[in-house]
């Protein structure tokens, strides 16, 4: 459904992503932040799921600052967590912004991220030009919690994520009240077809829930 491109971030680097164009009336567009595990067939199914809905969609290949074409299997998470922690997050957010960019002729621009892609959707919100951004289970925004958001924010998280306990999730409730949280009955990565922790109802209403957001604050 999408093909492959190459962005150029403000600080010269060279970066590949994947494009969806939006199916029917184009409502604006997304960019879609991976997890730890690369810009793989699972990111990519996400991307047209989204141009399904009518955004034209778009999936940075974050990693690409260590190399090129690089996926991790969702059995090494160590591996993946281990890349993602090697980026500068002023860097990785300058390679969304190139994303960001390139489909703004679409209209209004919103962030989705997993993981912690869902961390970064989080800085986006307070760092970047966009009009909303979508958060699933981002693992690090308790390191974050003085950002000051910018726009509309919808949070998703595992009442059974055994890495963001739901203690973190109301200190994150707690320093931005204003936002849209939702909690359901799954573990972390639950939105990934790929992974044990899987959990289709909650994927299916995750999903749902932020394609209303979105037509609400992007087109």
């Amino acid at each position: 459904m999408g093909s492959t491109l190459t962005l150029t971030a403000a600080d010269g680097h060279s970066l590949d992503a994947y494009l969806a164009p939006a199916r029917g009336k184009e409502r604006g567009a997304v960019v879609i932040i991976q997890e730890v595990f690369g810009i793989n067939s699972h990111i990519r199914k996400v991307t047209d799921q989204y141009a399904e809905a009518g955004f034209r969609s778009i999936a940075p290949a974050l990693f690409d600052r260590l190399g090129k074409d690089i996926t991790v299997p969702y059995t090494d998470v160590p591996a993946g967590i281990d890349l993602a922690m090697k980026l500068k997050n002023d860097e990785t957010l300058l390679d969304m912004k190139s994303a960001i960019d390139y489909v703004r002729p679409a209209g209004k621009v919103g962030v989705v991220g997993y993981c912690w892609g869902g961390t970064m959707s989080y800085l986006a919100a307070a760092r970047l030009d966009i009009a909303a951004a979508v958060s699933y289970y981002g693992g690090f925004i308790s390191n974050y919690l003085d950002e000051q958001l910018r726009v509309p924010v919808m949070f998703h998280f595992g009442e059974k994520d055994a890495h963001i306990p739901l203690s973190t999730v109301e200190k994150i409730r707690a320093h931005h009240a204003q936002q849209t949280y939702h909690i359901y009955p799954a573990g972390h990565g639950f939105n990934c077809t790929d992974r044990a922790s899987f959990d289709a109802a909650s994927a299916k209403l995750a999903f749902e829930r932020s394609v209303e957001f979105l037509k609400q604050h992007v087109g």
